[in-house]
């Protein structure tokens, strides 16, 4: 149990927040069995000493948060409970990363469209995957098309055709049917249905081509009332490109020669499967430099990833496979910084648990090998609800170390909005980058309908910090996972013809900032961790309404969406963490309050937050009102008048960075980087 809860009491001592541990009884016997807990003091030898002359058995040894891990009986921990040497005990090691892949799990539904249809000359192809054990009925069918494609000719489920009285109705050049069902006039779905769609005339040009896309047909499927699918827009040509590099500006870089070579990032998570597009380079060159397995205390071999959230994210950051145009490479690559060096750390299982002993030891390792495999940069895809004050969180003290030593550290910030104070932990440690989502909705070029969606994680901290930092695409990311891992089980609907799985998540948002922050380092070897934040945030572009006001409180979209070319070329250094004191946050002599406060309705807020924010929450999907960037809220040609109380000069800081890119301009170009 937890003597005290979490706080906002400044210097709060350790020593108060003891926590103390349960007895457990074997369920055979009734006699006492080992407890698993974590023993923290001023020194990790003495705690060592401590466990053993009560004759327990130490699993973990924490330097790095002078604190051990150790087997106990209860009659030992209570022999240790009053020793000064205990500062503070815990009992409760879980952690689940088990997060729902958004939007959040419908219990009562089962069923989900693929990813993908299959669309050839006669028509379209979708499978349906009823993961459930009871048969599910189709209740109601919404279809439309292109009016071009003449009459529907073909509506099936598997081998049987669906009744379809109703004659559709047509309006801006598109036809549309809305068709209701009673029990028993479909057929029951069990396993993999396909359902078939065909129209009087080829989706296919003269030449053999196909001259539609899945994004030129809308279909929803309903089994019931709490229980749909819907066919989603989806990319072009997933087998060429995964596009996310693209939407954060990656691709540029990569051009360039800028790929993360020469960087070195960490990623602890699930583990690695070795595919030759993670494993390689660009050139073809090994790059894993380093294998850690924290559950098992094993260094040096591969560290096998039954989940796949950890190749998922590596994938996302490092993924080596040219991106092709027309079938011929582009000059960019699938992954934000294929030619990174990967460190693999596992800490987690195969359903996403792990515990603070496994994740600090993770933590501990690659401080460790810090300057022996020149890791730079560590990604924690992973949020849970914090239990405890930033400062008293174990693994957050753990990173503070990492900081200081020179790790730059990305965190997820959670899918658990869109109710403020959600954001997970480590993403509520003040130092990091926390990442938040939006989505592109599936166009590459119209930002206008770029969004944050509700399982974005909200801000403030419980320690008053304004979190996420920024946000980045984590819609509908796509990345290679193990065939037969536990995601590719429990989400065969996500799978595309890549064999790669299509996820969406903060998690893939912080892996994708990962490999942002790799590019800076390759071009900028000597930033610091807090310079990178810095770069990040001050490059950011933030979404803004007509009016001038902000579309999204900070609490919401941090600084606003990363982009790497906006990084590279007008991130500024200095501004990282400047209200902060690391080394008197380690030493315990002083926490820090961000500058949330709680307003009369008991809202959380920030001074001056009703003058910046826009009255009315912001449109998912495509808005007439949103721009995204200081740039694009300037040259918008029906702007509104500007509002004297408004406090942002958004027309200075579009002529400073207009002025800064001009000089860029016409400096010479020293060519690529290698």
């Amino acid at each position: 149990m937890q003597i005290c809860p979490p706080s906002r009491l400044l210097h709060l001592p350790l020593a108060l927040c003891t926590m103390l541990g349960s007895t457990m009884l074997s369920a055979d016997t009734g006699q006492p069995e080992f407890l698993r807990v974590m023993l923290q003091g001023h020194s990790a030898t003495a705690l060592r000493q401590l466990v053993e002359d009560a004759g327990g058995s130490v699993t973990h040894e924490l330097a790095i948060i002078e604190a051990v891990g150790a087997l106990v009986t209860p009659a030992q921990l209570e022999s240790m409970r009053s020793s000064p040497l205990v500062l503070r005990l815990i009992d409760d090691l879980s952690m689940d990363m088990s997060e729902p892949l958004p939007p959040p799990d419908k219990a009562a539904c089962t069923i989900g469209g693929a990813l993908e249809a299959t669309l050839l000359a006669d028509g379209i192809h979708w499978p349906l995957h009823h993961q459930g054990q009871t048969p599910a009925e189709l209740t109601r069918l919404e279809i439309s098309w292109p009016a071009a494609l003449g009459d529907l000719t073909r509506l099936r489920l598997d081998t049987r055709d669906l009744p379809r009285e109703q004659a559709p109705t047509n309006a801006d050049n598109r036809q549309s049917l809305v068709l209701d069902y009673a029990p028993g006039q479909t057929p029951a779905l069990t396993g993999i249905t396909q359902l078939h769609i065909g129209f009087s005339r080829s989706l296919a040009n003269p030449e053999g081509a196909l001259a539609w896309a899945q994004k030129d047909f809308s279909v929803k499927l309903e089994f019931g009332a709490d229980c749909s699918s819907e066919l989603i827009p989806g990319y072009p040509d997933y087998a060429s490109d995964t596009y996310y590099p693209t939407v954060a500006g990656a691709s540029e870089l990569h051009r360039h020669g800028i790929t993360g070579r020469g960087v070195t990032i960490a990623v602890l998570d699930s583990g690695l499967w070795e595919h030759p597009a993670l494993a390689l380079d660009t050139r073809g060159k090994p790059r894993i430099v380093g294998r850690y397995d924290a559950i098992e205390d094993i260094a040096g071999k591969p560290v096998a990833d039954a989940s796949g959230h950890g190749t998922h994210m590596a994938s996302v950051a490092a993924h080596s496979e040219e991106v092709l145009t027309d079938g011929k490479s582009n000059g960019t690559w699938k992954g934000i910084a294929p030619d990174v060096g990967l460190v693999a750390v596992k800490a987690f299982d195969e359903d996403g648990q792990g515990d603070f002993l496994d994740i600090v030891r993770g933590i501990q390792w690659i401080v460790e090998q810090r300057d022996a495999l020149d890791i730079k940069v560590l990604n924690l895809s992973f949020a849970a609800r914090p239990r405890w004050p930033y400062y008293l969180d174990p693994i957050n003290q753990a990173l503070m170390k990492a900081w200081a030593t020179g790790i730059t550290v990305v965190a997820a910030a959670g899918n658990e909005g869109p109710d403020p104070m959600t954001i997970g932990s480590p993403g509520n440690l003040p130092y990091l980058i926390t990442v938040g989502a939006y989505t592109d909705s599936w166009t590459i070029e119209n930002r206008d309908d770029d969004y944050i969606p509700d399982f974005s994680s909200r801000g403030p901290t419980p320690s008053g910090h304004i979190k996420p930092d920024i946000v980045a695409p984590g819609g509908h990311i796509a990345g290679l996972v193990q065939p037969g891992s536990t995601l590719t089980r429990k989400h065969p609907d996500y799978m595309i013809s890549t064999g790669e799985l299509v996820m969406t998540g903060t998690s893939q948002a912080s892996a994708l900032v990962t490999g942002i922050v790799a590019l800076l380092l390759q071009l900028e070897p000597d930033l610091t961790p807090d310079d990178v934040k810095c770069k990040l945030m001050s490059s950011a572009e933030p979404a803004i309404n007509r009016d001038g006001r902000l579309a999204y409180s900070p609490f919401q979209q941090g600084s606003g969406a990363v982009n790497a070319v906006r990084a590279v070329t007008l991130g500024q250094r200095g501004c990282g963490n400047k209200d902060l004191d690391l080394g008197r946050d380690i030493a315990g002599e002083q926490y820090f309050e961000g500058p949330a406060i709680i307003d009369e309705e008991g809202n959380a807020s920030l001074p001056g937050l009703s003058r910046m924010l826009a009255k009315e929450p912001s449109a998912d999907g495509l808005s007439s009102d949103r721009k995204w960037g200081v740039k694009d809220h300037i040259e918008r040609k029906d702007t509104a008048a500007p509002d004297p109380d408004l406090p942002f000069k958004w027309l200075e800081i579009y002529l400073s960075e207009r002025d800064l890119i001009e000089a860029l301009s016409t400096q010479p170009s020293s060519g690529t980087f290698e």
